[in-house]
C-alpha cells in the first residue's frame, strides 16, 4: 500500500518546502506509462524510509503550476528537497538503486 502522500499546488508548500525531513516527490500523471512503471518504487521506497524521507506525489495534469516551477518537461520527474530547498532531480524511469543513493545523500 502507498504511503505517498498526495500533493496539490494549495499544499505543497506546506506538504514539501517545509517539511521536517527531506522530502521525495514524484511528478507523474495517469496517462504516462513510465509514471506508472515507477510507481511501486516509490511505494517501496515510502515504506523503507518512513520516518527519515516523506515521499510525495503530484499529478502534473492537475497541478500545471507545480511542474512549471520547478522546469519539469517531461515525467516521470522526481525532485529532491532538503530544508525547503531543490537540491537534486531525476528525469526519467530510474532504477530504484539509483533513486535510493540520491536519498542517502539526502539523509
Amino acid at each position: 500500500m502507498s504511503k505517498a502522500l498526495d500533493v496539490s499546488a494549495e499544499s505543497f508548500e506546506q506538504e514539501i518546502l517545509q517539511a521536517s525531513v527531506p522530502v521525495l516527490v514524484d511528478l507523474w500523471a495517469e496517462w504516462c506509462g513510465p509514471c506508472k512503471a515507477l510507481g511501486p518504487t516509490i511505494d517501496t521506497i515510502s515504506g523503507e524510509y518512513d520516518g527519515r524521507l516523506k515521499v510525495a506525489k503530484v499529478d502534473v495534469q492537475n497541478n500545471p503550476t507545480i511542474a512549471s516551477k520547478y522546469g519539469v518537461a517531461s515525467i516521470p520527474t522526481l525532485l529532491f528537497f532538503k530544508n525547503g530547498e531543490l537540491v537534486d532531480r531525476a528525469v526519467g524511469l530510474q532504477s530504484k538503486q539509483a533513486i535510493v543513493a540520491k536519498i542517502e545523500a539526502l539523509l
